[in-house]
């Protein structure tokens, strides 16, 4: 079962945790020791494999893979999750969910040995472009501002779990991914942040109320590490970089690119997405209405190609067909 917008507003009683948070023996509410942010303690591989293991990508396996060198650890995915995408959109830009390569080369990178930066870059004044942090299930997290620099879930522009496709048609959430809890259990992580650090839920560990957050949604524990947390209101997921990150064009570095396969389009005003339908792993049908009228987008991949059949109102059908040669 999947949990809605509206469910995931009342899971307050939830929480997520880490098993080295618990290990330290902190809870909310205790006074963190004295801190030098320029000595945190690194962040070893061995406590990322155990994370691993642990904490919420093994749980993804059909769908993600992961290994690690000496600096990343890297996250393979297609960018398409398990739950349902698209319904509820009522700010649709007419974009669609596809499956991206985000494998090889073009992997995410997640920072074994994370470092709390002097300079914080703030996501209400940058990172614009790009990916922020990435899901345990392998679906990338933008800035909770849209390109515009509007809250994306204010205006609509988010299904029930909180994603929507971009101008590339690649799938991605803009608040924290707090549904995952169901499959996660409350004891884990729900995303990890592209400076290294770990995002939670709405809790602590123990499921006591999460206190002291900073304006980029993190804080420190008892044993001087940080985290992020989801949260129900604005920023929603980590509201910035905490950790030392390289910014270009506005976006973090390194980071998995996407090559659009069709011109980017246009908001369908009036529109809204009432269903979606994955009809196998390559194949998806999706219903749209405008006017109290239903239309529908079906479309496939095979290969370097893709099928887009357009079915308005009337029942009358257009195919478009493009070709990628990545």
């Amino acid at each position: 079962m999947s949990i809605t917008r509206r469910d995931f507003l009342r899971l307050s009683a939830y929480g997520f945790g880490s098993a080295f948070l618990a290990a330290c023996g902190y809870r909310p509410g205790d006074t963190p020791a004295p801190l030098d942010p320029t000595a945190m303690p690194a962040l070893s591989p061995t406590v990322v494999t155990q994370a691993l293991s642990e904490l919420g990508f093994e749980a993804f396996a059909h769908r993600v893979a992961v290994h690690q060198d000496g600096q990343y650890l890297y996250v393979e995915s297609n960018g398409i999750p398990d739950h349902n995408m698209m319904v509820g959109i009522t700010s649709w830009q007419q974009q669609v969910p596809l499956p991206q390569p985000y494998t090889g080369s073009n992997a995410w990178k997640i920072p074994l040995h994370p470092v709390i930066a002097e300079n914080p870059v703030s996501a209400k004044t940058s990172l614009y472009r790009g990916a922020i942090a990435i899901a345990v299930n392998g679906v990338p997290i933008f800035n909770a501002l849209n390109n515009r620099g509007d809250d994306a879930y204010l205006y609509g522009e988010l299904d029930q779990w909180g994603g929507h496709s971009g101008r590339a048609d690649d799938y991605h959430y803009h608040i924290a991914p707090l549904h995952l809890s169901e499959i996660l259990g409350v004891d884990k992580p729900i995303a990890y942040a592209l400076d290294g650090f770990p995002i939670y839920g709405l809790t602590e560990v123990d499921g006591s109320a999460v206190i002291g957050l900073d304006e980029f949604n993190g804080h420190y524990s008892a044993d001087g590490t940080y985290h992020y947390h989801g949260t129900t209101t604005y920023p929603y997921i980590n509201g910035g970089m905490r950790g030392v990150v390289t910014v270009q064009g506005d976006q973090i570095e390194p980071q998995p690119h996407t090559t659009p396969i069709r011109e980017a389009l246009q908001p369908l005003r009036g529109a809204t997405i009432t269903n979606f339908t994955e009809l196998d792993s390559t194949h998806y049908s999706l219903e749209y209405q405008l006017n109290g009228q239903k239309y529908y987008v079906n479309y496939g991949v095979d290969g370097h190609d893709y099928t887009f059949e357009f079915v308005d109102a009337q029942g009358i059908k257009t195919v478009e067909t493009y070709h990628s040669h990545e």
